[in-house]
């Protein structure tokens, strides 16, 4: 091959690289041109993802586009601030937070809801969960729901608390005795008790009786009664007592453990005693002395002796109501014919001889409930002569 030709082969080559070099570099400059065309017609976009905010450039036409193309999903309980139909603008700003499923339990029934509410009064508002202010809830209606996404509720419900003498109605949520007395700071004392068992599963309207009871110790000084002694006296007539020495009570220290209940003693147990005084018998003298009487037909008044009228009346040993025995111990029934009276021993002594007109001389030997003051009944043997004697006003003389 000549000179000329190598010469010619080698601009050719030399010409088709540099037309190579300027294809390329046209392609280059369109690229880049496309390119800053096509990013400048993107639009700035603020974009939050539950709190969390980032801003990018797209060319979505809608909200809807641009969150399927960062593959969110909108459920219906999702917050989405504006609607995925919204046109997107440049600089527009576009919050969506994800929806939870929060746990309610209302007395061990659980239901779960789900919300986007932080507040757990918003959150049972959803859930259309009605509660009063004495409701338990946890955590409180006024808190945030927590981290496990759980509401806890138990209801309250009335009942009777009747606390010593004090009796209230009180709201409560626990479930048994035991937990409705810590829930309300009811503290027992040692002997304090309640009249239902600790574990009793408490409903609606339950009673609740809190018995405070108390124990003291009492110390009484108390009174004994002395001791009766009779001795029998013969010169003392039958019927008749004399006292020989005069009883006087002793004491004794008593110690007593008094149990009270709602302030009212209920009990008084005696624990130990001690006696402070001795107390001294009483000695009486009972008369043992039988009168005897004997008969005497004598009429005329003697002399001496205290004279004065009396109204007399008649019985018999066989009257209603009659033993057959006076007074002072003289058996009538067997003694038919022995002169007695009875008497008012205020006016004649018992066991005084008298004589009385009429009736001649007696012994005051027995006493009657309708003789009193100046009035004798005379004995007779039968009541026919009682009945004839009558009532009369006689003259009568004590003469011992």
């Amino acid at each position: 091959m000549s000179n000329n030709t190598m010469k010619n082969l080698f601009f050719h080559s030399l010409r088709s690289k540099q037309t190579l070099v300027t294809l390329a570099s046209l392609l280059l400059f369109l690229a880049v041109v496309s390119f800053v065309l096509y990013e400048g017609t993107k639009k700035t976009v603020a974009l939050t993802v539950n709190g969390e905010q980032q801003e990018f450039l797209t060319h979505a036409n809608t909200v809807g586009e641009l969150l399927e193309q960062k593959n969110i999903v909108v459920a219906n309980e999702d917050y989405l601030q504006p609607s995925v139909n919204t046109s997107i603008e440049n600089n527009l700003s576009i919050e969506w937070e994800q929806a939870r499923q929060i746990e309610i339990t209302v007395n061990g029934e659980t239901q779960t809801i789900s919300t986007t509410a932080d507040l757990v009064s918003e959150v049972l508002a959803k859930a259309n969960v009605q509660t009063i202010e004495h409701d338990a809830i946890t955590p409180a209606a006024d808190a945030e729901v927590g981290p496990d996404n759980k509401i806890a509720i138990e209801k309250a419900f009335e009942l009777t608390l009747i606390d010593g003498k004090e009796e209230m109605k009180v709201w409560s949520t626990s479930n048994t005795v035991a937990d409705f007395l810590k829930q309300h700071n009811i503290q027992l004392n040692e002997f304090d008790r309640v009249e239902r068992e600790m574990d009793e599963v408490l409903l609606p309207n339950s009673v609740i009786q809190v018995v405070r009871v108390e124990k003291v110790t009492d110390v009484v000084e108390e009174e004994t009664n002395f001791a009766v002694e009779t001795k029998k006296d013969s010169s003392l007539l039958k019927g008749k007592e004399k006292i020989v020495q005069a009883g006087e009570k002793g004491s004794v220290s008593r110690t007593y453990e008094v149990v009270s209940e709602n302030g009212e003693e209920v009990a008084r147990n005696l624990i130990s005693e001690k006696i402070t005084k001795e107390p001294t018998k009483k000695v009486v003298a009972v008369g043992s002395k039988v009168v005897t009487a004997s008969v005497s037909r004598g009429t005329s008044a003697p002399a001496g002796g205290t004279e004065f009228y009396v109204t007399a009346t008649a019985y018999t040993a066989y009257c209603n109501g009659c033993s057959g025995t006076t007074k002072t111990g003289i058996n009538l029934k067997a003694n038919p014919d022995l002169k007695v009276i009875a008497v008012d021993p205020s006016v004649i002594p018992l066991g005084s001889k008298v004589w009385v007109e009429g009736y001649g001389y007696a012994v005051a030997g027995d006493t009657g409930g309708a003789i009193k003051g100046n009035k004798i009944d005379l004995f007779m043997p039968s009541k026919s002569q009682a009945y004839d004697f009558g009532r009369k006003k006689v003259r009568i003389k004590v003469l011992n």
